[in-house]
């Protein structure tokens, strides 16, 4: 058992090096596409918080990365008990500029799959940053 734990270790690690550098999508300007909808949102993020728009409404999210394939979004400013569960995002694969993605929230079995392409880099982390305050 132990040696199985140990393969699928190594391969896991090696599956996620080979993709590309995570840390690109830690922080930046992602334009974010829903799978199977045509549903698009603008997303700021920096080391710890995401300004996000969709259909002209602006949200703000503490940013947790739990991994480097997995990170949770906690609305700032929940206004219903669905605004105050996290939102889970595990990155699925990587390309040169985007990754796709599954999400969910915290406890339901609904997941949406969908792809972030960065489209901004550091001097929209600024922006970011006067925004929040």
């Amino acid at each position: 058992m132990r040696y199985f734990i140990v393969i699928v270790s190594l391969f896991l690690f090696y599956s996620c090096g080979k993709q590309g550098n995570i840390d690109q999508f830690k922080t930046g300007t992602f334009k974010t596409h829903l799978d199977e909808s045509d549903i698009n949102s603008i997303a700021y993020r920096n080391d710890s918080i995401q300004i996000e728009t969709y259909n002209n409404v602006k949200d703000t999210f503490a940013v947790k990365w739990t991994s480097n394939f997995e990170y949770e979004l906690l609305k700032l400013n929940p206004k219903t008990q669905l605004d105050s569960t996290p939102f889970i995002v595990k990155i699925t694969g990587i390309k040169e500029n985007s990754y796709s993605f599954t999400a969910h929230f915290k406890g339901s079995d609904f997941k949406q799959k969908g792809t972030a392409v960065k489209v901004g880099g550091t001097k929209d982390e600024k922006q970011v940053k006067m925004n929040n305050y």
